[in-house]
């Protein structure tokens, strides 16, 4: 076959050996042998492309909510939905019925949210993305009930992330502000409207400093009011197009906070903002002057002011975790509530159904109540990177871990949190025993744990190294456990008393076979085979006897377990069938590396229980579905977003119903049905 050839090998520069029936594929260049089974090496054709699956992804679930540092991102819609963003996704979500809908015209992180005076019209921005042209910063204006993009924003015009959106008010709605979190924190005004890209009728700079909020005033057309670091500004935009700008005055040296973090209006027309003193000032209406400060009235920073329909004033702590009423003119009524230390400090607070109210915490919670009855949490999240993912090997549940300390177990059925732990470590792995009544847990540190599954009990705790357990896998039988570290072992144990006792067998190297070389000296030294570079994954055969495991440096290779001893020659195991394949580097998942790919593109892929899908996760933020096998160096696939950071993790449900995709840096969790 005739070859597109560069002077850097891709990964379509692969060849076929039929004589030893072997794929040479590259990744950075480097060659890589994979070795077909006995029975495909006369009838393998490189050149046939793959068709992608008659199976597709439904997003069915999105865990998660994004208010560890995302401000006024969180409402209630008149279709009975709350309205928030993961990832890059915004969430409509009617906890009465218990349903979720999803806008997914981002490509990354979506940052802030505004809803339109009309409250059928959403806008949202995005940071800067992956794709080229669409990974751009923007701002998407969308239909809530349709879920149909109206228009798209400053493609091409922002610097960094839209990290402020406000319609306005007094008008009905025709203007769009935004504030750009790059250097010079500008802020624009849009006729969004106009034209089929909206018209950007001015921008300037808004402040030397960050920038956390911005809105057009309720009751003053073309006023709008900006905040943040050490300044609030309150501007007004002229028939021209022009923004004036003055800052607000501080009586005194001591008022000045280091940061003005939120805004709001009260009903006659004064601005209401809440700062790092803890203290919430009152601005008279047309005015950059203060009328009256309310001094100490949180602990810390107040996060976010909430005036309800009816006049009174709701503020929130970002530390204390408290939220206090006061009547219109900021008069304590005595009506407060605390939210549990767990869930984090309060980052929005907006007016929910009747005397409810919908409360988003620094912790990515969601809490739905009152100031009289408490509040309960209607949306848990991680609040770190994750790459803990595994399934229950028998119900429609799978645990993850993350960063956070957190370890979850969720079920997918009721779309909520089994049980949430913390174990005081950061976590990398995990895993379920056969039976699913124990988990490992793998730590950054070299730790891991052994816990029931049910009452979260932790049984012991074990050492292995100090770099983090990048892996973990019971064998097929439950007999034995492989953990692979950062360290470039894997450590294999005798699994005993139902998965509750653990005896170390040894470490997989290669102690008989050492090839001798010359060092730069000139001595002759002993080099180990085994792992170079850092274990990435793990798979097991069938009948328990051997591991196969890739590594940080795209190697391939091969384990005898009860020995711990590598096997040297691949084609001995050609034919092994093998309990999953996690490993990104196999014959049959040779189609998932894209043209270009530098080896750690892939983060993940799982094979279905069933044998006949592959998913992997990437660092585009996509997950991807093929035929499985894929061995075909051109492998058609269905790619889908959600996700904003690398997919770090995927996993089919133990009966293929759904599959599971998590996030790195987004801590997204989401769940696909498989239709």
């Amino acid at each position: 076959m005739p070859l597109h050839r560069t002077d850097a090998k891709s990964t379509r520069d692969a060849t076929y050996n039929e004589e030893e029936g072997s794929v040479r594929m590259f990744l950075r260049g480097r060659p890589i042998n994979l070795y077909a089974p006995t029975a495909e090496i006369a009838s393998y054709d490189i050149t046939k492309v793959a068709t992608a699956p008659s199976s597709k992804l439904k997003l069915d679930w999105v865990y998660g909510y994004r208010g560890k540092d995302c401000r006024s991102n969180l409402y209630l819609l008149p279709t009975g939905e709350m309205v928030y963003f993961v990832a890059s996704v915004a969430v409509l979500y009617n906890v009465e019925e218990q349903s979720q809908r999803h806008y997914l015209g981002h490509t990354d992180d979506i940052k802030c949210l505004a809803i339109h005076p009309n409250k059928l019209l959403v806008a949202t921005g995005q940071t800067a993305g992956h794709d080229g042209r669409e990974g751009k910063p923007h701002i998407r204006v969308w239909n809530s009930v349709s879920l149909a993009t109206v228009v798209v924003l400053g493609l091409g015009e922002f610097e960094r992330s839209i990290s402020c959106l406000s319609f306005s008010k007094a008008d009905g709605g025709s203007l769009l502000c935004a504030i750009d979190e790059g250097n010079d924190h500008n802020i624009s005004v849009w006729d969004w409207q106009k034209n089929e890209k909206g018209h950007k009728i001015t921008e300037t700079k808004a402040s030397m400093d960050t920038v956390v909020a911005a809105e057009f005033h309720p009751l003053e057309r073309n006023q709008i009011v900006t905040c943040g670091k050490g300044h609030i500004s309150f501007w007004t935009l002229d028939a021209g197009g022009t923004l004036y700008k003055r800052n607000g005055i501080f009586e005194t040296t001591r008022d000045r906070p280091k940061y003005v973090t939120c805004l709001a209006f009260t009903q006659n027309g004064d601005i209401l903002s809440g700062d790092s003193n803890g203290s919430v000032v009152i601005w008279g209406r047309g005015t950059n002057n203060i009328i009256k400060v309310a001094r100490n009235v949180h602990e810390g920073s107040v996060f976010s002011i909430c005036v309800l329909k009816e006049g009174s004033i709701i503020t929130g702590g970002g530390k204390d975790g408290k939220l206090i009423q006061f009547d219109s003119s900021m008069h304590p009524t005595g009506y407060e509530a605390q939210v549990a230390e767990h869930l984090g400090g309060i980052r929005t607070v907006s007016e929910g159904r009747g005397s409810q109210l919908l409360v988003g915490s620094t912790r990515n919670c969601i809490l739905i109540g009152s100031l009289s009855m408490g509040f309960s949490p209607a949306v848990l999240g991680h609040t770190d990177e994750l790459w803990a993912l595994c399934p229950h090997p028998t119900l429609a549940q799978f645990l993850t871990a993350g960063f956070d300390r957190i370890v979850q177990l969720w079920d997918s059925l009721s779309r909520s949190v089994v049980w949430s732990k913390d174990i005081a470590e950061q976590a990398q792995s995990a895993a379920f025993s056969s039976d699913g009544r124990i988990i490992i847990v793998g730590c950054v540190s070299g730790k891991w744990i052994v816990m029931n599954s049910e009452t979260r009990e932790i049984y012991s705790t074990h050492v292995d190294g100090n770099e983090p357990i990048q892996v973990a896998k019971f064998s097929p039988d439950g007999q034995l456990l492989a953990l692979g570290s950062r360290d470039n072992y894997i450590y294999i144990y005798q699994v005993t008393d139902g998965a509750r006792h653990y005896t170390r067998l040894g470490r997989c190297t290669c102690w008989e076979d050492k090839r001798r070389r010359r060092c730069s000296t000139g001595a002759i030294v002993d080099k180990m085979l085994g792992h170079s570079s850092f274990i990435t994954h793990l798979d097991w055969s069938k009948d328990n006897e051997h591991l196969r495991s890739n590594s940080g440096d795209y190697e391939l290779l091969y384990w005898k377990v009860k020995v711990c001893r590598q096997v040297t020659h691949s084609t001995q195991l050609r034919d092994t069938a093998w309990a999953s394949n996690s490993c990104v580097l196999t014959f049959s998942s040779i189609g998932i590396w894209p043209e270009g790919a530098d080896g750690t593109d892939v983060n993940a892929c799982e094979r279905s229980n069933g044998s006949k899908l592959m998913a992997t996760g990437d660092d585009f933020g996509k997950v991807k579905l093929y035929s499985y096998p894929v061995k075909q160096p051109k492998s058609l696939c269905h790619v889908y977003g959600g996700h904003s950071s690398h997919v770090t993790n995927v996993t089919f449900l133990h009966d293929d119903s759904r599959l599971i995709s998590i996030g790195g840096k987004d801590t997204s969790v989401l769940q696909w049905e498989i239709i």
